[in-house]
């Protein structure tokens, strides 16, 4: 009876531990199973999660870009990496966050796709690109009035680049004769840009109300605007980037390259807007200048060119300098024309 009882004692212990390892392998196996699968499967293996991202969220992602980009090939370079970036980057609200730096086209690469492509951003609302490709088409390519029309449709939208362009269009009568100069709409678009920040605009008002161009005569509050406006570029200067301009101030050269010379301080020269800059190089590569008969502004950074002969100002003590406008001639007189300037030959006489 004992070693029945035994033998039954054992064979029922055997089997416990039989069941045992087979739950065991049971639950091992789907482990196994899933390493296998993961390790051998060759589609999940060539699986790209991006692929199950939202449209919404690369449209977004792509606005951010093409908004904060410094150069257009930033945008260029995204848009080229697979078929669905290149899609999704025209769309509407991509190219119409797109920032003057991401739209800054040079004049040696102005091409019939590039014109499209500002066209492009014009038709998605964006005034930035409106601004410049207006600028283009009434100065580089001589289409005044859809050049205009692109300039008043970006100064519509507050655009205060924009404004400041149609102010100078309007003191000059650029595009039509001296009888289409109209300086009271001028000092009132220089009025609407200055109150949106816009430097020469500010600086433009200031020397108007203290010469009384266009606007009754307050040398008080021009001066006042004046102020204001190198103020403003000595705290941009500074904020922006303080060790270069403490190096360069005492590098700068005594009497020239300085916006603040009068009160003492030396800054260097502010980058020019992508449209002016594009002009810059346009009729700077042509040199199409002396054979017409038209003048470019003398100031470096602006790149307009008279629309008929005689449209531009000259210096008044030299003659041999010329100016759009009053900010372009008191940026120049600081920058570089103090040091140049002197008396000569009567030349009234000479350029008739």
């Amino acid at each position: 009876m004992a070693s029945q009882s035994r033998r039954r004692s054992t064979q029922v212990i055997q089997r416990g531990a039989s069941r045992n390892e087979g739950k065991r392998e049971q639950r091992a196996e789907p482990r196994v199973r899933k390493r296998r699968r993961l390790a051998t499967s060759p589609a999940e293996a060539r699986a790209d999660y991006f692929d199950g991202l939202p449209d919404d969220l690369l449209v977004s992602v792509l606005s951010k870009l093409s908004s904060s980009a410094q150069r257009p090939a930033d945008l260029i370079s995204a848009l080229l990496t697979c078929k669905r970036f290149h899609a999704l980057g025209h769309h509407p609200l991509v190219l119409s966050k797109a920032g003057s730096s991401c739209l800054s086209i040079r004049a040696k690469a102005w091409r019939d796709s590039a014109h499209r492509f500002l066209k492009r951003c014009v038709d998605c609302g964006n005034l930035e690109a409106s601004y410049i490709l207006g600028m283009i088409r009434f100065y580089a390519l001589e289409n005044r009035g859809s050049g205009a029309s692109l300039m008043a449709k970006a100064a519509v939208g507050s655009n205060a680049a924009a404004l400041y362009s149609l102010a100078i269009v309007q003191f000059n009568g650029s595009g039509g004769s001296k009888a289409h100069k109209d300086l009271r709409a001028g000092v009132s678009l220089c009025a609407r840009a200055a109150f949106l920040g816009h430097g020469d605009a500010l600086r433009e008002l200031g020397h108007c109300l203290q010469d009384g161009y266009g606007v009754r005569r307050n040398t008080a509050a021009g001066r006042h605007l004046l102020v204001q406006v190198n103020a403003r570029e000595v705290a941009a200067a500074v904020s922006s980037s303080l060790p270069e301009w403490l190096e360069k101030r005492r590098l700068a050269e005594p009497g020239g390259y300085s916006l603040l010379s009068d009160y003492g301080c030396s800054l260097p020269a502010p980058d020019p807007h992508p449209a002016n800059r594009f002009l810059v190089e346009w009729f700077g590569g042509r040199g199409a200048t002396a054979s017409e008969g038209l003048r470019l502004c003398s100031h470096r950074g602006c790149g307009r060119r008279e629309t008929r002969r005689h449209e531009f100002r000259r210096c008044s003590v030299c003659g041999l300098v010329n100016y759009c406008s009053r900010a372009c001639q008191a940026l120049d007189w600081k920058l570089s024309h103090k040091a140049e300037c002197a008396p000569t030959v009567p030349w009234a006489a000479a350029s008739q």
